[in-house]
């Protein structure tokens, strides 16, 4: 009897004692979510090269890429240029039949393969460096949409025209490619259907 009620009260210190721990799991959790995502500085709408002068110089550049980063404030204008949200509406800076809006853009960076999100921030998706498997630069770019798309050609080179131009307006090389598209197959959190249609390296010049 006495062995008992010793047992009993040693079950309840214990749980006692756990009802004070912190939430360790869910501490844990939640510096998981914050490192797995990147908020990006609000991007520079006013600035810029006039658009008939950056049509003028936007070319493809194959080679002499530094590989240094882009400052996080190119990084936010570039990514705002190519498919960010631009009215109040949702709208994007890119058109899309219907406004459909079936693309996704990831960008690889020299710590991790990125999405891109309507709210102007990033989502960790693939760690490690991944930029010399996709074409080098100081950042690659992924275009996903439907494979069997109708449009989906369409909407990928609307939004990679918008960075082409971007570069040229800031002083950037970029050039797109299919060759190394397909380097994260099967790596990537796509919807049913979806892939990498091209990719498009973007950097500073030597």
């Amino acid at each position: 009897m006495i062995r008992s009620i010793r047992l009993g009260l040693a079950f309840c210190l214990s749980m006692a004692s756990l009802a004070v721990l912190p939430p360790a799991s869910a501490s844990a959790a939640a510096a998981d979510a914050s490192a797995r995502r990147m908020e990006l500085p609000a991007p520079d709408k006013t600035g810029g090269m006039p658009l008939m002068q950056a049509l003028a110089q936007r070319h493809s550049t194959k080679s002499g890429y530094s590989g240094a980063p882009l400052p996080a404030r190119q990084l936010s204008d570039l990514l705002w240029a190519a498919w960010g949200v631009n009215r109040e509406d949702g709208r994007r800076t890119a058109p899309s039949a219907m406004n459909r809006q079936e693309v996704q853009v990831f960008v690889a960076l020299d710590d991790g393969v990125w999405r891109y999100e309507p709210g102007h921030s990033l989502t960790l998706v693939q760690e490690g460096d991944w930029r010399s498997k996709l074409g080098g630069g100081s950042l690659v770019l992924l275009y996903a949409a439907p494979t069997a798309g109708k449009w989906s050609g369409m909407h990928v080179g609307s939004v990679y025209q918008n960075v082409g131009l971007f570069c040229a307006s800031a002083g950037l090389g970029n050039y797109v490619h299919a060759s190394n598209a397909s380097a994260l197959d099967g790596k990537l959190p796509l919807p049913e259907g979806w892939s990498v249609l091209i990719a498009q390296s973007v950097g500073s010049i030597r």
